[in-house]
């Protein structure tokens, strides 16, 4: 007595497909699957698997149109492990996409999103992109040789550093239905109102975050309870070693009916989440002598912190210290919360600022 052999299962992968009868260039069609679906495995051929449908339709499947149990693992597993996780952004689908087990475009890929699907926004990776012709998106780019100009040595011209290679980026998100998993970063925008996006000043939306909202009587809007927004910005560019370099809130003009810059940090290392909560006593006076207000925090680099380094396995950008920025918004004026008598901590910037002192010694030159 052979022992019966262990139910095997796939999961159909591509948008919609079919079951044929047989596999054949004349074949008749049994049934429709489309993504997600889960099958049965009855058979198998050269390129193709017999399987049967939840409803007991059977037929031939192609083998790339499905993933295995192995595939299906991958993805519960983030699901498990990342479902307590909070989301530092909001994010809409651009186009029809996949999600990756793994951050890189030949990795493991299932579940199917559509345009227009929200999703929450978990983590960032940034990888080195994939040369043409190797496998895997972590293959580095061959060096750039650099020819020698006319009257500079052979060792000077073989001391200039190749460019850096190419990156790109991938957000860990989660769907309305809990899918988890990682997706190309160019295939989503930031959710924004457009009231914001076009004082974006050229700089991409990395999060926005409604701190409080304003009643505007005369406002045009059907809801006259306007929100007061906090967002993050960096420059259209993957790899970076930061999630955003720019903080902008932006305020409501009861008296103009539109949006106003009323605080701006640039030049900064920022790292995601930024926290949003409600204070009575943040300067440490006392609770009775304060009134509740609006209070938004976010991590800097601190200025004596090493340049973080993306993991090269993982691609996930873990800074060193960090410098904690609390404000809090009284009115329409954003004010730092310090400690009574402590002075601000030392800050890291991405563009390096030069001393008054030294622009005059170079101008005296």
């Amino acid at each position: 007595m052979r022992p019966k052999p262990a139910q095997q299962w796939v999961y159909v992968t591509a948008k919609q497909t079919f079951l044929r009868d047989r596999v054949a260039a004349v074949s008749n069609r049994t049934a429709t699957v489309v993504n997600g679906d889960k099958l049965q495995v009855l058979d198998h051929g050269r390129r193709f698997v017999k399987v049967q449908t939840e409803k007991g339709e059977q037929g031939w499947i192609d083998e790339k149109a499905v993933a295995n149990d192995q595939v299906y693992g991958l993805f519960d597993a983030l699901k498990e492990q990342h479902k307590n996780d909070p989301a530092v952004a909001s994010a809409v689908v651009r186009d029809e996409v996949y999600l990756h087990a793994r951050p890189g475009r030949d990795t493991e890929r299932f579940f199917l999103l559509q345009e227009g699907a929200k999703l929450k926004m978990l983590a960032r990776a940034t990888l080195p992109k994939a040369v043409p012709g190797s496998k895997g998106t972590r293959a580095v780019a061959p060096p750039v040789v650099v020819p020698a100009k006319p009257g500079v040595s052979g060792a000077l011209a073989a001391a200039v550093p190749p460019p850096p290679p190419p990156m790109e980026d991938w957000w860990l998100v989660r769907d309305a239905q809990g899918r988890t998993g990682w997706i190309f970063s160019r295939m989503i925008d930031v959710d924004a109102p457009e009231a914001l996006t076009r004082y974006a000043e050229g700089q991409r939306i990395v999060g926005a975050y409604i701190l409080t909202t304003v009643n505007d009587p005369e406002a045009e809007q059907d809801d006259k309870n306007i929100p007061v927004y906090v967002t993050v910005l960096s420059p259209y560019k993957a790899g970076l070693t930061y999630d955003f370099d720019q903080v902008r809130v932006f305020t409501w003009s009861v008296k103009k009916h539109r949006y106003e810059t009323g605080f701006r940090d640039r030049n900064i290392e920022g790292y995601l989440p930024v926290t949003i909560s409600v204070a009575k006593d943040p300067y440490g006076k006392s609770a009775t002598a304060v009134v509740p207000a609006p209070i938004f925090a976010y991590k800097v680099l601190a200025g004596e912190a090493d340049e973080a380094v993306p993991d090269p396995v993982t691609g996930a950008v873990v800074p060193g210290k960090t410098v904690l920025k609390t404000y809090r918004l009284e009115g329409n004026l954003v004010r730092r919360v310090l400690q009574p008598g402590m002075p601000a901590p030392m800050e890291a910037h991405p563009v390096v600022i030069e001393k008054k002192a030294d622009k005059g010694k170079k101008k005296k030159r």
